[in-house]
């Protein structure tokens, strides 16, 4: 028998969803029918797959161990061996989130190629030497990021620093009450000096790259940006964007289809512009980030109306 007291971390969340967290290696059906022969208990009597949990509840399982698996439990080496977040790029810190000013050539979560130094591994550690996270009190939580970058982009990241926080900056993300802006190169002018401009976007997943059309196929999904060129640096043109939609690689690619490719950019760039610049990464960075939340919202109201930015954009001093 396993027994969980639930905390303020894991609740609000579904029961099957916490179950399956703590141990990644139960079976759905077991689990479904553990719950339906009773076996899975909260506050000593019946629940649903759907019941949400509340600080103080008391999980019991009972299921045999070699079905259970192993529970998932985060050691503390794990992410210790991560490169330290340094003062100078936290943008901004409160009980809740950190905004984080993410470096160009830094992975923000690992994946089957990387892994072990990635941004989510510098945030952890970060809590954990603060004494605001310890993974051997968690039962399902651990801090995470709510938005991604590209790996060689620059910028303003959020990460939530409890369970509650990380739902509440995902949906509004979601409702669109969480604006990013961009900072780019662009190797030749833009069309105009401002414009929202929209496209078709297919993924390639085994090449990793993207294609843009002008009308709509098969397979493509509708992508809007919207630019504005602030001034002529050297050759180039820094240009600040926007996301109205957000798909991957939608600004470089989109700024490559209408013939003003990104500095830097490997993969949609401008052979002969990368080769004058000599950047190693892309000069794109996601330097401001402002919060409009709606006003029935309190638990974050606090950051309404809020907009922080990154001072010291990299390919720009």
């Amino acid at each position: 028998m396993r027994e969980f007291i639930i905390t303020e971390n894991d609740s609000g969340q579904r029961l099957d969803k916490f179950i399956l967290k703590a141990f990644p290696q139960l079976s759905k059906g077991v689990m479904c029918k553990a719950i339906r022969k009773k076996n899975i208990k909260l506050n000593g009597k019946r629940c649903e797959v759907s019941t949400q949990l509340v600080s103080g509840d008391v999980l019991k399982i009972f299921i045999n161990d070699e079905l259970l698996g192993t529970e998932k439990k985060q050691h503390q080496a794990d992410f210790m061996n991560a490169d330290d977040i340094l003062q100078s790029d936290i943008v901004y810190e409160d009980e809740n989130i950190l905004l984080i000013n993410k470096k160009p050539g830094v992975i923000v979560h690992s994946d089957d190629k990387n892994s072990g130094n990635t941004l989510v591994d510098m945030v952890k550690k970060y809590l954990f030497k603060r004494n605001e996270y310890d993974p051997s009190q968690e039962n399902s939580f651990s801090p995470s990021v709510c938005n991604r970058l590209d790996r060689n982009t620059a910028g303003i990241i959020i990460a939530a620093k409890n369970a509650k926080s990380l739902r509440e900056i995902n949906r509004k993300i979601q409702e669109n009450e969480i604006t990013k802006k961009y900072l780019c190169l662009c190797a030749n002018k833009p069309p105009r000096d401002e414009e929202t401009i929209t496209a078709y976007h297919c993924k390639d997943s085994t090449s990793n790259t993207v294609k843009i059309r002008k009308t709509s196929a098969e397979g493509y999904k509708q992508i809007i940006t919207r630019y504005k060129v602030i001034e002529k640096v050297g050759d180039a043109f820094l240009t600040e964007v926007q996301l109205i939609t957000g798909r991957t690689h939608q600004i470089r690619a989109h700024m490559a289809f209408i013939g003003s490719p990104i500095v830097g950019d490997k993969k949609y760039g401008d052979k002969n512009a990368n080769k004058k610049y000599n950047y190693k990464h892309q000069t794109l960075c996601a330097y401001k980030i402002s919060f409009d939340l709606s006003p029935m919202d309190s638990y974050l109201k606090y950051l309404d109306n809020r907009e922080f930015s990154v001072n010291d954009v990299w390919f720009i001093r």
